[in-house]
C-alpha cells in the first residue's frame, strides 16, 4: 500500500513591496512522502515570491515531467516553470524549450557543490537560478504546523516570515540570470 502525502493548510498574508503585490493566499499543500518539510516550505515560499494570476502547484515529485510550480496562460501556454532543489541540466534545458521563463531555487546543504559542478552548463541556458541558505531554510521549516497562518513581507530578495511559532528572515541570491 502506498504512503499517502501529508496535507498542510496555509493562510498567508503576502506583502511584496517590490512588485506592489498584496494578497491573502489560502493554500492546501501536499507534502510527498519522500519530501522533507524544508523542501515543502521552500515550495511555499517560492510560490509567495512568484505569486501571480494562474500560478499553481503541480503534482511535483509524483510526476517527473512537471515542475514544482508553474504558471499557465488562459490559452494554456506554459509561461513559467519553477523547480526547487538541484535539477539536472537536461531537465532545465527541456523546460527552457517549452516555457517562456524558467527559474530554479536551490536550497540544501549540497547546493554549493551542485552549482560548482553544473553551474557553467546552466549559464548557457535561458534560466534564472537562485540559492537560499540552508540554515535559514531549516529555521523556516520550524514555523509550520499542519494548519499555519503566515505573514510574509518581501523586499529586495529578502522575505520576512512570521507565524505563531516564531519568525524568520530568508534571503535568496542569484547564481545565474539570463
Amino acid at each position: 500500500m502506498a504512503i499517502k502525502p501529508t496535507i498542510f493548510k496555509f493562510s498567508i498574508n503576502v506583502s511584496d513591496l517590490d512588485r506592489n503585490y498584496y494578497d491573502t493566499l489560502n493554500l492546501t499543500v501536499a507534502q510527498h512522502p519522500s519530501e522533507t518539510l524544508e523542501r515543502m516550505m521552500v515550495r511555499v515560499l517560492v510560490f509567495c515570491i512568484e505569486a501571480q494570476e494562474g500560478l499553481a502547484f503541480t503534482k511535483g515529485l509524483s510526476v517527473p515531467d512537471e515542475p514544482d510550480i508553474w504558471c499557465r496562460s488562459l490559452d494554456d501556454q506554459l509561461q513559467l516553470w519553477i523547480d526547487v532543489g538541484e535539477p539536472a541540466v537536461d531537465r532545465i534545458k527541456k523546460a527552457s524549450r517549452i516555457a517562456k521563463s524558467v527559474k530554479v531555487f536551490s536550497f540544501n546543504n549540497k547546493s554549493d557543490s551542485w552549482w560548482r559542478i553544473e553551474g557553467h552548463k546552466f549559464n548557457e541556458l535561458s534560466v534564472q537560478v537562485f540559492q537560499l541558505p540552508w540554515s535559514r531554510v531549516q529555521t523556516m521549516a520550524t514555523l509550520v504546523d499542519r494548519t499555519t497562518e503566515l505573514s510574509i513581507t518581501i523586499t529586495e530578495s529578502t522575505a520576512y516570515l512570521t507565524s505563531s511559532n516564531g519568525d524568520c528572515e530568508i534571503t535568496w541570491s542569484p547564481l545565474s540570470s539570463s
